[in-house]
């Protein structure tokens, strides 16, 4: 239920610019930058309007306690959930979803030349916005040239059995129409725990030993979480 419908039953909804100035975001932000906002006050610059009674700074702030104070929280939730917090309806719901969507996609970017894979650093910075953050598990593969460059990174697996639906020759059969020289597998653990599973060393070695046979460079394999990850190749076990 969005805004709209609250207006139709308690009247007009409160507005940044109905709040005292002090008491205003925008005001804040222009008088002192906008680093000095807290995240809720950031959120009520872009949701704008709040409840009768209710200003929309305080609804933020009800947003992000119930996601424990957390973006890493919020970004797990999907539109439903997000509109669990009264007062945010579905545009407002939209218009999270588009935020965290537009920062995953910046900390994507990178100016200038090919992304390069250096170490296992890199690629964890590579993938971490792409995965470490999601409530169910996936397998990515990452295709590289003669310098390590990245090529493309792809989506092969989705949801909470991925190892029992992992497929070696669909993987392999991309780095040969892709004429890689090279390839990173790559996978997240929604628990956070970085431990690699049974099933994780056994994908390891199917890829690795596929790799082997085609002539194509099995760098490494890494298992992404929010805060960190765990590498293979560092570990000595490719």
């Amino acid at each position: 239920m969005e805004n709209k419908e609250y207006e139709e039953t308690t009247g007009r909804v409160l507005k940044v610019k109905d709040m005292d100035a002090d008491d205003q975001p925008r005001e804040r932000a222009l008088k002192y930058g906008i680093e000095s906002l807290s995240t809720p006050d950031l959120w009520a610059l872009i949701l704008r309007t709040g409840l009768k009674g209710k200003p929309i700074t305080e609804l933020c702030r009800d947003l992000m306690r119930d996601n424990a104070h957390s973006l890493f929280s919020l970004e797990r939730k999907s539109l439903n959930e997000i509109m669990a917090t009264k007062g945010i309806g579905e545009t407002k719901g939209l218009q999270i979803l588009a935020t965290m969507e537009i920062t995953r996609r910046y900390n994507r970017e990178k100016v200038g030349e090919k992304y390069i894979i250096t170490s296992s650093q890199a690629i964890f910075d590579l993938m971490r916005s792409e995965i470490g953050n999601l409530s169910h598990e996936e397998i990515w593969a990452i295709y590289l040239g003669r310098r390590n460059d990245v090529i493309i990174k792809k989506r092969f697996t989705i949801g909470s059995a991925v190892a029992s639906i992992f497929d070696v020759k669909a993987i392999v059969k991309e780095a040969l129409l892709l004429e890689a020289q090279g390839l990173v597998l790559c996978h997240n653990h929604p628990s956070g725990n970085l431990a690699p599973s049974g099933p994780d060393d056994n994908i390891t070695r199917k890829i690795r030993d596929a790799c082997n046979i085609m002539d194509i460079r099995f760098l490494d394999h890494i298992i992404v979480t929010a805060g960190g990850y765990y590498s293979y190749h560092d570990s000595g076990k490719i």
